[in-house]
């Protein structure tokens, strides 16, 4: 007489696979990129009329990268080094040259950059500009409040921020 085999029930086996499979969907967390946190300006309303604002040509400061990750500010190769000390003399202008911007609250940075702009060089690029607002305010704060910008209330740092806006319009891409 022959022996029955014996089977495995392994009709719960497909149920523990989705329970497991489940679990591990739900506490598994996944990293995204933050990437650049740049505030853009608000949506205009459909209804609004559209200003004709004109921008005085001394008050724009045009910061170009190009495909071969070359730098040129205002139409004259620099160097990523010197950038951030020309960001602040545009900016605040102490020599009150007639070239460059009239005040900190008129200053206006134009970045454009070309397709082939390498990520390591734009991001160099957004962080030297930022640097250069973080400096003068920080300078500004030890002036008038004789401590760092980091040290101040909020609402002296949000006066500070409001003389030293920061203004980088950035353009699209080409190439």
């Amino acid at each position: 007489m022959a022996r029955p085999v014996q089977e495995v029930n392994a009709g719960s086996m497909a149920d523990i696979a989705f329970l497991l499979l489940i679990f591990f969907l739900v506490t598994t967390t996944i990293d995204t990129d933050k990437g650049i946190s740049i505030k853009l300006p608000p949506m205009p309303e459909e209804n609004q009329p559209k200003n004709d604002i004109r921008i005085k040509e001394r008050n724009v400061l045009q910061v170009l990268v190009n495909a071969n990750d070359m730098l040129l500010v205002d139409g004259q190769p620099s160097d990523i080094k010197e950038l951030k000390r020309l960001a602040k003399d545009f900016i605040d202008n102490p020599s009150k040259n007639p070239e460059l911007s009239e005040s900190p609250q008129k200053a206006i940075i134009s970045l454009k950059n070309d397709r082939g702009t390498s990520y390591n060089i734009y991001i160099q690029v957004h962080n030297e500009l930022k640097a250069a607002y973080n400096e003068l305010r920080d300078a500004r704060a030890r002036m008038l409040y004789g401590r760092g910008m980091d040290q101040l209330p909020e609402s002296r740092q949000n006066e500070i921020k409001d003389y030293y806006r920061q203004v980088i319009s950035e353009a699209e891409p080409e190439g």
